[in-house]
């Protein structure tokens, strides 16, 4: 299985412009004889959008979408866009398509509203993890934020997730600098996940600057033992091309078999009685 992340650089609000930038990518890979492609968060967007999270929205009946997601006829691919859903909510999503067909939307959960980010003032939240079947084998969709969440993956791979693909606009904060960089924080959270759940993880974050904000790039494959595959370029447009064997989640969760005994029942009773706790107001024993 050859998988591809297209670390690009979208031009903010220029959803045309984005669109034959992810035609370009899709040809290449397609050469490279890719068997999955996976785009950054709000590929056919931008970040910074504010006031024009209007203007770029896209119903996923919209004929540009629909002609994107005929691009999956030889390769599965992975996008982000504005999704413009019922009642005229607007949500930061991601599609998986897969021989011409839409298989999957996730629209994403948590939206950072603090500090440099202000996503909740634009967007409205998505309610549900849920992992998907693929060619592949099952998979699960988490857009950056989603994934600083514990529970999003623990959800996802209780659901049979076998892969989790991370997509991203993560900012470049901190980097050469003492402690934690974004960077790094990043590549240790999805190595945990990794190696805790039995996944193989794919991150893809895009590259440029809007806004002041400038995007570092360094998408990345983890194994299920935790391991760094493949990572790409700081700052640099790229095509990152890993080869995974999907053998190896079932030898990772045979030598690991933490997902064998976790026990969902014992966590979804615990869970409840604390959410009972908190909505009668009361204090911690």
């Amino acid at each position: 299985m050859r998988v591809g992340l297209a670390q690009i650089r979208p031009v903010l609000g220029r959803v045309e412009e984005n669109l034959k930038l992810h035609r370009e990518m899709i040809r290449r890979a397609e050469s490279e004889r890719v068997d999955l492609l996976v785009f950054p968060e709000l590929s056919l967007t931008g970040y910074s959008l504010k006031d024009l999270t209007l203007d770029v929205a896209r119903t996923l009946r919209d004929e540009s979408i629909r002609r994107l997601v005929g691009e999956s006829g030889r390769i599965d691919l992975v996008f982000g866009l504005v999704e413009e859903g019922p009642g005229h909510l607007f949500y930061n999503a991601a599609v998986y398509a897969s021989e011409g067909k839409i298989r999957h939307v996730h629209r994403k959960v948590y939206l950072p509203t603090y500090g440099m980010f202000e996503e909740a003032r634009h967007f409205a939240r998505g309610r549900s993890f849920r992992s998907f079947e693929t060619r592949f084998g099952r998979m699960g969709l988490l857009i950056c934020e989603d994934a600083w969440h514990p529970s999003a993956p623990y959800l996802l791979v209780q659901d049979g997730a076998e892969f989790l693909l991370v997509l991203s606009n993560a900012p470049a904060k901190g980097m050469g600098a003492r402690g934690m960089s974004a960077e790094e924080t990043w590549y240790g959270l999805l190595t945990n996940h990794s190696l805790l759940h039995g996944t193989i993880t794919f991150y893809t974050n895009r590259v440029g600057t809007e806004d002041g904000i400038t995007f570092f790039g360094g998408s990345a494959a983890i194994d299920p033992f935790g391991r760094i595959l493949a990572r790409g370029e700081r700052f640099e447009p790229q095509l990152v091309m890993i080869d995974v064997n999907p053998e190896d989640v079932r030898l990772a969760r045979y030598q690991m078999p933490m997902l064998r005994d976790e026990d969902l029942e014992l966590t979804a009773r615990e869970i409840e009685r604390i959410v009972k706790r908190r909505s009668e107001g009361r204090e911690l024993p």
